[in-house]
Parts: structure tokens; C-alpha cells; sequence
């Protein structure tokens, strides 16, 4: 059961957010590989079901649409993680509204979820790193437009009380320790 303050509730699910392409579904591959609880990004999924689908409800044409049903897939993830022990999700709420603001169209209600679902106070950002970018079928934007997108990251998360924590670029393992390293520290 989560920790319920007023109408806050609390989980220590430890969020990977940052660049796009700056290795965060790596990372959560080999933190679920030493026996971590965790949880895959929203909007690719989204992304991957809308193609297999022939939806349209995508970040280039319908970006509230997109939005919501990543805000609904990261409170499935929240409610999903384990009260009693750390897991972690690649990017959070705070990711799709953060793309909401950006796009000035956050509906108040968007707003109030980031507010209402409280990660662990810890979020690690990676860093942009345009030696491991690639697009893909469901990354198609530049590495400008990541870039873009981790800066507006790095201004929202601290808006909503989170502590940033860059992560190093260097080999996953390395990564992963540097993530566990500052958690065990608290």
C-alpha cells in the first residue's frame, strides 16, 4: 500500500528520465537484470501499438491524445510498483505533461496527476550523448529536438520537488552502479 499524504500518494519508484536515445531502456534492461523491479516506457509503446494499429493518436498528431494515454500507462506503472521495495520506470507523468507545457495545452487535470503520484525524490536523467543516438520507427525526431526536450526535463522535474542527478556516460554496468550508488546513499 502506498504511503497516502492528504492526496498525495508516495512510491519508491525511481524514475529514468532525460534524452531521448541517451540509453534510459538500457539501463532499465540491466537493472531488471540484477533482479529490479521495473517498468518500460510509455510512449514508445504507445507509439509501437498506434503503428500496429494504423492509430493515430501520436506525439505529431494528436499531442494531448498521446499525452493522456502516456499519463494513464505511468499511473498503471505506479500503481503496478511494489510499495515495500525500489523499482524503476523509464521516464514518468512528469515526462507528458512537461511535453504538454511545451506544446501550451496541459489540461489542469494532467497537471494535478503529476502533483498526486510522488516517484522517489531521486530522478536520473540521461544526458544527451549523440554517439548513441539513433531514430528508429518510433523515434523519428532529431537529436536537436531530444536535446530540446532534455532541457525542458531538466527545468520541470525540480518544479514538482524532484532532486536531478545527471547520469555519467560511460558502460551500462557502470551506469547502473553510479544510479544504485546514489540511492544506497540516502
Amino acid at each position: 500500500m502506498p504511503l497516502i499524504s492528504g492526496t498525495t500518494m508516495y512510491k519508491p519508484l525511481v524514475v529514468l528520465s532525460g534524452c531521448s536515445g541517451g540509453g534510459k531502456s538500457t539501463l532499465i534492461l540491466e537493472l531488471a537484470r540484477r533482479g529490479h523491479t521495473t517498468f518500460d516506457e510509455p510512449g514508445r509503446a504507445i507509439v509501437q501499438e498506434q503503428m500496429q494499429t494504423g492509430g493515430n493518436t501520436l506525439p505529431t498528431t494528436d499531442p494531448i491524445g498521446f499525452a493522456e494515454l502516456c499519463i494513464s500507462r505511468a499511473i498503471n506503472h505506479f500503481e503496478d510498483a511494489p510499495a515495500d521495495q525500489t523499482s524503476f520506470c523509464d521516464r514518468s507523468i512528469i515526462d507528458a505533461v512537461s511535453f504538454l507545457d511545451h506544446h501550451d495545452m496541459t489540461p489542469e487535470h494532467s497537471a494535478e496527476k503529476a502533483h498526486r503520484y510522488r516517484y522517489a525524490d531521486d530522478v536520473f536523467l540521461t544526458p544527451p550523448w549523440p554517439e548513441i543516438f539513433t531514430t528508429d520507427a518510433e523515434r523519428t525526431h532529431s537529436f536537436e529536438d531530444a536535446v530540446a526536450e532534455y532541457e525542458r526535463l531538466v527545468i520541470s522535474y525540480p518544479q514538482y520537488g524532484y532532486r536531478i542527478h545527471t547520469i555519467p556516460k560511460s558502460p551500462v554496468a557502470e551506469r547502473a552502479d553510479y544510479i544504485l550508488q546514489v540511492l544506497n546513499s540516502r
